[in-house]
């Protein structure tokens, strides 16, 4: 209930009406509405082939253009199914992503110190920072929930070695990658680490603990494999691969740890130093890591040590190819071709401090004696006032016209709307995505992290409709209606609509039209 109210604080005034209040203002976060709405959609209907997804037509598989977000679409699924929004769906994810992701890590906290103080500031720590509270249009990294669980899973299997262990690494394993790419890569490195830095545990057990982790690895990667292939098919057929150059462009600089939106800070110095990340961990997450490190707990303690092994990896690895064994891990595993935010990294940088920041305190309480409580509770309300950006700024959801229901009922039909936007005013398309919602037609427009060759050919063909040009090319793609947004076309464009022979009025609301779009008439096959 604590990190439930927390959460609320943090994004507050979502809480008061998350049915009309958005970051729709940015495309990032439409995108990510859709992607549940359609994983939600079609998981009931064609399971088999959840990632051909309705944007990008004629184009198949354009779910992996992106992140699938399966975990959290599952989440929301019984929202979206009893007919909530998807905005609706979407806020109330974002909510509940810092909520899990606060009260899991705050549950391992308390497993490894035994102090329900260090819990609660670690569970903090780790779902309010720098880095998530400036991330909210992109709900995939506040679902950091399954990682504590994870590290848990694999501290058991290291120390009571059995079956049931690794099946339970594999599960919270699995969880975490399906919640997004990114998440998938960097923590099976950051898992990777925490083991290796434990040789004491297990080099005397080798033959115990060995089969144990192929088995978990086995089983996770087995789960893992469909939600893979599309996106290893998309890469090798349409080139979705990162390089190093635009890696280097996404990758963290030393300004980025000085970093924060958080109100206090940022308006004293950090506002100097914020670009587009912030990854500052906060002075009392610092102090308290620091105390970690200097009094050697973050080496006795198994535990924190794997935090520290991580989190310096992590660190290092969040500059990109600035750091050198970055090119090597990246040409030697491939899934990491396919990211370009290396400084996302930084999430378990913070990951590490705060974990780090509970075992801290846990060796500060008991020298704090009858004090102990009443500053720790202090700590653990300074550091979400350091991480605190409430109250925040958020646009109004009207909802969807209700005209895009009539396209539920046409049968099979291919779908345009216009204006049709392209190249740097591609994420517009969003609108018309989060229409799509309302009738699931294959549609020409979509936005997504790859925007795939036949779409800029697309851009290209219809930059002069209505002209005749641009029917043709409708016509030869099989699209059957037209969608126009009155208010956003012009006036001449508008006049020469009713002028086109080949487009009937089909129905109309003042503002959006849609037309059926007529297909040429097959040749004549008969003997004269």
């Amino acid at each position: 209930m604590l990190f439930i109210l927390l959460a609320v604080v943090h994004t507050w005034p979502l809480a008061s009406a998350p049915a009309t209040l958005s970051r729709n203002d940015t495309g990032d976060t439409v995108l990510h509405e859709w992607t549940l709405a359609w994983v939600a959609h079609q998981v009931v209907r064609d399971p088999l082939h959840l990632f051909d997804a309705n944007i990008f037509y004629p184009e198949r598989t354009t779910l992996a253009y992106s992140d699938h977000l399966f975990v959290q679409a599952m989440m929301t699924a019984p929202i979206l199914w009893a007919g909530g929004s998807p905005v609706l769906a979407y806020n109330l994810l974002l909510i509940a992503g810092l909520a899990l992701t606060g009260w899991t890590t705050s549950l391992v906290v308390h497993r490894w110190t035994g102090s329900w103080l260090a819990a609660t500031l670690s569970g903090s720590l780790m779902a309010f920072n720098a880095f998530t509270l400036t991330r909210l249009p992109e709900v995939q990294d506040l679902h950091f929930e399954f990682f504590p669980l994870a590290l848990l899973a694999l501290d058991r299997l290291l120390t009571r070695p059995r079956v049931p262990s690794a099946l339970t690494l594999a599960g919270w394993s699995v969880l975490h990658a399906l919640t997004c790419g990114y998440l998938l890569v960097f923590g099976f490195i950051s898992l990777v680490v925490a083991t290796v830095v434990r040789p004491e545990t297990w080099s005397r057990r080798i033959r115990q603990i060995g089969p144990l982790l192929l088995l978990a690895a086995g089983i996770a990667g087995l789960a893992l494999l469909p939600f893979l292939l599309p996106y290893l098919r998309v890469s090798r057929d349409q080139g979705l691969t990162r390089p190093l150059s635009e890696v280097s462009r996404y990758s963290a600089h030393a300004a980025d740890y000085f970093a924060t939106g958080g109100r206090l800070h940022f308006a004293l110095w950090s506002r100097l130093f914020f670009k587009n990340y912030g990854l500052f961990p906060g002075l009392i997450a610092a102090v308290l890591s620091g105390i970690a490190v200097g009094t050697g707990v973050a080496v006795k303690d198994s535990r924190a040590r794997m935090a520290v092994a991580f989190g310096l990896v992590a660190l290092a690895l969040s500059f990109g190819p600035a750091f050198p064994p970055y090119r090597w891990l990246y040409d030697i595993f491939p899934l990491l071709r396919g990211l370009r935010g290396a400084v996302r990294f930084g999430q378990f940088f913070l990951a590490a401090v705060a974990i780090l920041a509970g075992f801290g305190l846990s060796v500060l309480e008991p020298h704090l004696r009858r004090r102990g409580l009443a500053i720790g509770l202090l700590l653990i309300v300074g550091a979400n006032l350091e991480a605190l950006r409430a109250p925040l700024e958020y646009s109004p959801y009207r909802g969807t016209p209700r005209i895009y229901d009539a396209l539920s009922g046409s049968g099979r039909a291919v779908v345009v709307c216009f204006p049709l936007y392209s190249h740097d005013a591609i994420s517009l398309n969003t609108e018309y995505m989060l229409a799509s919602t309302r009738f699931w037609k294959p549609m020409l427009n979509g936005y997504s992290g790859f925007v795939p060759a036949s779409f800029n050919r697309h851009g290209s063909a219809l930059a002069g409709f209505p002209n005749p040009a641009s029917i043709e090319y409708l016509r030869s793609l099989d699209v059957s209606h037209v969608v126009v947004e009155s208010r956003l076309m012009d006036r001449g464009r508008l006049d020469q609509l009713d002028r086109i022979s080949q487009l009937q009025m089909w129905a109309s609301d003042g503002n959006v039209r849609i037309y059926l779009l007529k297909q040429a008439a097959p040749p004549a096959t008969g003997k004269e």
